[in-house]
């Protein structure tokens, strides 16, 4: 059965929108109308920070870490029909836009590994593993080995997410390419648009995503009722300016701020802290305050 991937992200929790007249706090000390964590296409919220525990406290035995992901990954692709359905969509573009003309699928650590096993066991091509400090394994025929020479080797990357690529350019194509490898395609779960597809072309590979947060995806959560015109309006202006939409969010709603700076809650109060300290707005504090 066909999954709507818009559907899916609300579903899973993948995408969450701040109700009416609020905004998420965000780790940076800055605000925004929406969260996105598309790691939760895995199976949602529990099951999706269950195997990121496992990847934090396993991935350096890296020969078992390797097989055990694969098996994990596999499992929950048979049982969960979302997850399914993501990687199928993944596995449909790589055959559109390369075929079968490259040798593995790779997935950088951490989110990545959630989507980039799963693809590579459906096409058939070896999974690339590649940690942050630009070291690789590969996972192939229930053999793991330490990559050091990838002299004439293609890659597919699959990422959970895009946002400027910083990663990308940073880490996983500079890894490949010191070995000797390329980077053709990179397929994303998700686009924030924020540029990141056009940092990746840049580097001489192709780029694309399954979703797109921009204009029309809040049109399309506007028409199937996920959201209200407020909520859509608030959406379009960070999509546009995030620095101007907010700072004219919180003129607007001041009692936001000063409810995070006097909440119970800890993570919270440190955030509006960091915002009052930072003043990434520019914002008349003593208005406010």
């Amino acid at each position: 059965m066909a999954v709507d991937l818009i559907n899916a992200l609300m579903q899973t929790q993948a995408l969450k929108i701040a109700p009416p007249g609020q905004v998420f706090w965000y780790t940076s000390g800055t605000v925004g109308p929406y969260y996105i964590n598309t790691h939760y296409l895995y199976g949602g919220p529990e099951q999706a920070e269950d195997l990121l525990t496992f990847i934090d406290t396993d991935k350096e035995d890296r020969a078992r870490f390797a097989l055990a992901l694969a098996q994990r990954t596999m499992d929950n692709f048979a049982q969960n029909e979302i997850y399914r359905a993501v990687v199928e969509q993944l596995v449909q573009r790589v055959r559109q836009e390369v075929g079968e003309d490259f040798d593995y699928i790779s997935g950088g650590e951490r989110r990545d590994w959630f989507f980039s096993p799963a693809v590579a066991a459906q096409l058939g091509k070896g999974h690339l593993l590649i940690y942050k400090d630009k070291s690789m394994v590969s996972c192939e025929g229930g053999e793991v080995r330490e990559i050091e020479d990838l002299h004439g080797r293609r890659t597919v990357h699959i990422a959970d997410l895009v946002t400027e690529a910083s990663s990308y350019t940073r880490a996983w194509i500079p890894a490949i390419r010191d070995c000797g490898g390329q980077m053709v395609y990179a397929a994303n779960v998700v686009d924030r648009a924020q540029g990141g597809l056009q940092a990746i072309e840049k580097e001489g590979v192709g780029a694309a995503a399954l979703v797109r947060v921009d204009e029309a995806l809040f049109a399309s959560l506007l028409a199937a009722q996920r959201i209200d015109m407020a909520q859509r309006d608030l959406l379009v202006d960070y999509y546009r300016d995030p620095h101007a939409a907010m700072k004219t969010f919180i003129e607007a709603y001041p009692q936001f701020l000063r409810q995070a700076l006097a909440a119970s809650d800890e993570r919270t109060t440190k955030r509006a802290q960091m915002l009052v300290e930072e003043n990434p707005y520019q914002l008349d504090l003593a208005a406010i305050r």
